[in-house]
């Protein structure tokens, strides 16, 4: 009798520990790098994924242009099994230019739903993301108009830990005369994979076409980034995106971090 009751405790441990690993996978993140996933924040559980900094030096047309986010956060809730809802807004910007022009103030704001579209730990998987843009930011850091788009990233397993991802997204924004709105596509090449204990390292392609009725012009980035992993449920990270050519910011460099609670 006493066996079968020992037997029985041992299952029943056993089926508690698996549900309590069930409903605390490992942290997933949209960061580093311009990626976004394909995997959400699990039910009922919050997310806050930022930024610590970030920097961007930018010159075209003979005018440099030298952004600072202090921080970037985006808070993140699992809706359920498959989906989340995810909000950012940098409370702090600062846009200078090479003439000493400056303006300081906070950011737009971004509105997220992520669904995933695949089962979780598929080989294939697949995500859709619609966003709105509030604009909270004032003329000069925003364009104090509302704009959206939406992301379908789509992620494949390969051999030796790797994951590949494609990050296709259109986006509809305001025209250069306010009068309207255009398309902006983008898509991107990333490869990322564990190197050591903890640590990912992060390779990326990015372009983004912007179809501006006055004018289409391309840009195009180089991304490079590491995240490491200092439990479960921490993540920190560093990254840098290099631009391809004369309408893509020269250099952005960011660090930040992840958590889940």
């Amino acid at each position: 009798m006493s066996r079968r009751v020992c037997l029985i405790a041992s299952v029943a441990t056993l089926v508690i520990v698996t549900a309590q690993a069930e409903e605390e996978p490992a942290l997933c993140t949209d960061r580093p790098t311009k990626a976004n996933s394909v995997c959400t924040v699990p039910d009922g559980f919050w997310q806050i994924e930022s930024d610590a900094f970030s920097y961007t030096h930018y010159r075209d047309e003979g005018v440099t242009t030298d952004t600072w986010l202090v921080p970037n956060p985006t808070i993140k809730y699992g809706l359920d099994d498959k989906s989340d809802i995810e909000f950012n807004w940098a409370p702090y910007v600062s846009v200078k230019t090479d003439d000493e022009h400056r303006l300081n103030g906070i950011g737009d704001a971004y509105l997220r739903y992520k669904r995933r579209l695949t089962d979780e730990g598929a080989s294939v998987g697949a995500s859709i993301i619609p966003y709105v843009k509030i604009p909270t930011a004032k003329r000069g850091i925003g364009n104090e108009r509302v704009e959206g788009g939406i992301a379908v990233p789509i992620s494949f397993s390969l051999p030796n830990s790797l994951t590949l991802t494609l990050g296709p997204q259109i986006d509809a924004l305001l025209d250069a005369d306010r009068n309207g709105y255009h398309p902006n596509i983008v898509n991107l090449v990333n490869l990322s994979g564990p190197v050591a204990p903890g640590l990912t390292l992060y390779g990326e392609l990015w372009v983004s076409n912007n179809f501006e009725p006055e004018g289409t012009s391309s840009q195009s980035s180089a991304d490079f980034a590491a995240a490491y992993a200092l439990s479960e449920t921490v993540q920190l990270d560093v990254g840098a995106n290099f631009g391809l050519n004369d309408h893509t910011p020269d250099l952005q460099f960011y660090t930040g971090f992840s958590t889940r609670f």
